[in-house]
């Protein structure tokens, strides 16, 4: 299921004005993976602000518009909740951001000198995020787990409800998404009152917790 969880967030990102490029196609299983293996998703979004820097540390849909260029990983344990013992204890987790596959990350970023405007591009790093179920809600737990991911280097936390509910609010009845799996059935479920506002509503509430 791990090619359905990064649709979900590459149409997420694609919403949100990004670029999205999905480096692999298949499932790494029966070997260590390879440096540029370790990444999901690279994406570049040309009308964020060159030196644009999020406010926070959990990042939301509001966010989106201030990051310019960043590599993904995605972590789909949606039964899982990422506290400090857990992280303590996987820490394959971590492996993105390991010196070699950000070195390898720097290439997809790269251009040619003259095959782009400098200026349109822009120039500098980029925003290490990592889509997860979801953070303990309540302290101290909660604190320890955004210090140990910033201790290993992460930028910033995305969670799969705030996907989901920005994906379901911006979904439309009247438009048919015949190229996209994913939105056709979300909308097909609103057609059907199978996802109703209170429920939305209620599930923004809770984004804000998680």
């Amino acid at each position: 299921m791990a090619g359905f969880d990064e649709n979900i967030v590459r149409e997420y990102f694609e919403l949100n004005g990004f670029f999205v490029r999905q480096l692999r196609k298949y499932l790494v299983q029966s070997r260590k993976k390879r440096a540029d293996e370790e990444i999901d998703l690279v994406v570049y979004n040309p009308n964020a602000p060159i030196d644009g820097v999020p406010a926070g540390f959990q990042l939301f849909s509001a966010d989106m518009a201030k990051i310019r260029r960043a590599i993904v990983v995605v972590k789909a344990w949606h039964t899982s909740r990422f506290t400090p013992a857990m992280l303590k204890s996987s820490s394959r987790v971590f492996d993105f951001l390991k010196k070699e596959v950000l070195n390898k990350a720097e290439t997809y970023f790269s251009f040619d000198e003259g095959e782009v405007d400098p200026e349109v591009v822009g120039s500098g790093g980029f925003t290490k995020i990592l889509v997860l179920p979801s953070l303990p809600t309540s302290d101290p737990q909660r604190t320890e787990s955004i210090e140990l991911l910033k201790e290993q280097g992460v930028d910033g936390i995305i969670t799969f409800s705030t996907i989901l509910e920005n994906l379901l609010r911006n979904v439309e009845v009247n438009h048919s998404y015949q190229k996209s799996d994913l939105l056709q059935m979300m909308r097909i479920l609103k057609i059907y009152d199978m996802v109703k506002e209170p429920q939305m509503n209620l599930f923004g509430e809770w984004v804000l917790f998680n």
